[in-house]
């Protein structure tokens, strides 16, 4: 019933809007007028837009062009994806390693044998790249240092690690297939239980004993101590041992290490299990991640101020995004002869028809605007506090995969522009997650992982950028 009600309140504004159109003149969305600018006017002439680089842009070989903080993300990026476009992109995961409960650690009573140890980590939404017949394996080593709880890490921090394997696991991206596991229970039987979507890496039985079980008793006292000697894993994907191009997967890292071990006590024997959380409150994760672009890529940013381009790409993990400007909107008032009062203004950006396949767009762009101080904030249209905004079911960037396009509603900014009261101080257009449902993102994220290869100002091609406007004529 809400979903009518919408529907309906948007039919009669649309019409009041075009009734109060229709003599006075228009620009874009085929509304045609008999007086002012005829017919289906799209200018594409007064935009410019260029691919840039992100927050989180990195390539190897290169200084970093800027960093995006990275420690405790609520999805986790690792993988290795070869896109045929924009070029390898890589992401490893550092994490710490608590003891149970983040606490003193009482061994168990007995002689204690490990049957398995095991690093369970749970998929979280937002997997990129070719699941269907990419072949990842990822491998597991102990970090040399500790991540710090006090401190903030980038996607462009450096780690080492010890180069002896700890764990390594060989698999395909079921991301979305539950499993099946024994539950281990003390003093009872075990019993077979369907858990959660997955990745399950073996650990080596040694590391475990060396850093737990046979761990003297001042590194079992406090998870600090425990923390500052074990240090923590770093996962990284093993590309010699990878088949197809790959891709970048999502995890929540609220996950641990589980050892199951069972405990002899003279004729006694029992099966238990123990699990070392990964992040705690004294040991965050990170993620790092570094890109080896393409020679398409290096071409558009050597060329970003230069005119504007025909094709732009985005891509997620903060790495591109695309600059725009609407530098002559005021030639539009002197060819209309007077002031306007922009009804409805809309930019309009389409993939580049082919570029879906395999790999389909990014699902949610957003668009915002640099402050004088250049500080990311909401474009007028996405201001919670402008009363000229719809929200965020009215802004858009949403991926249509029918017109394989993303629509966004500028009205307010473009009035602001073209009236002097506001500064263009930088636009861009960049990926962002899907998660948030109730306001319009727009700050730089490592939380989202797709591309798009967009059609830019290219005349030639009927996929070109649009900025549509409905205008009144204030006479």
């Amino acid at each position: 019933m809400k979903f009518f009600r919408l529907d309906l309140l948007t039919l009669l504004i649309s019409l009041f809007i075009f009734n109060g159109c229709k003599n006075e003149g228009t620009i874009g969305l085929g509304i045609k007028s008999g007086t002012q600018l005829n017919g289906n006017l799209i200018d594409t002439s007064t935009i410019i837009i260029n691919t840039v680089p992100d927050k989180g842009y990195y390539a190897l070989g290169s200084q970093p062009q800027d960093s995006i903080v990275t420690t405790g993300l609520t999805k986790t990026p690792l993988g290795y994806f070869q896109d045929p476009v924009l070029g390898t992109v890589q992401s490893n995961i550092i994490s710490g390693l608590n003891l149970p409960g983040e606490s003193s650690y009482l061994l168990p009573t007995g002689t204690i044998i490990i049957d398995s140890a095991v690093l369970a980590l749970k998929y979280a939404d937002g997997f990129y790249g070719d699941s269907l017949t990419s072949q990842f394996k990822v491998n597991v080593y102990q970090l040399n240092s500790r991540p710090m709880p006090s401190q903030a890490y980038y996607n462009t921090s450096k780690w080492s690690y010890n180069p002896t394997l700890l764990g390594t696991r060989t698999f395909y991206a079921r991301t979305h297939d539950s499993i099946k596991i024994y539950n281990i229970i003390k003093g009872a039987p075990d019993t077979l239980i369907k858990v959660a979507p997955q990745l399950r890496i073996p650990i080596s039985k040694n590391f475990v004993n060396r850093i737990l079980f046979n761990a003297g008793t001042t590194q079992l006292s406090s998870n600090t101590v425990f923390l500052n000697n074990v240090r923590g894993l770093y996962l990284t994907m093993d590309p010699t041992g990878m088949q197809g191009a790959g891709g970048t997967l999502m995890f929540s890292l609220a996950d641990s290490l589980n050892v199951y071990y069972h405990s002899i006590n003279g004729t006694t024997i029992d099966t238990a299990t123990v699990s070392l959380p990964l992040s705690g409150t004294n040991s965050p994760h990170s993620a790092q991640i570094i890109r080896k672009p393409s020679n398409a890529v290096l071409t558009e940013l050597a060329n970003a101020a230069t005119g504007s381009r025909n094709v732009i790409y985005f891509q997620g993990l903060a790495g591109l995004k695309a600059k725009i400007s609407f530098p002559y909107l005021k030639n539009i008032l002197k060819t209309v002869g007077g002031r306007i009062v922009i009804n409805r203004a809309e930019v309009v950006i389409t993939a580049l028809p082919g570029s879906t396949i395999p790999y389909v767009a990014q699902p949610k762009l957003s668009m915002y605007k640099w402050d004088i101080s250049h500080t990311p904030v909401e474009l007028q249209d996405a201001l919670a506090s402008d009363p000229r905004s719809g929200g965020i079911g009215t802004f858009g960037g949403f991926y249509s995969p029918t017109t394989h396009s993303y629509h966004f509603t500028v009205t307010g900014y473009i009035q602001d522009l073209m009236d002097g009261n506001t500064v263009d101080y930088g636009t861009f257009i960049a990926p962002v997650d899907t998660v948030n449902k109730t306001a319009v993102d727009y700050l730089p994220t490592a939380q989202t992982t797709g591309r798009t290869v967009a059609v830019g100002t290219d005349p030639n091609s009927p996929y070109r950028i649009k900025l549509n406007i409905i205008y009144t004529k204030i006479n």
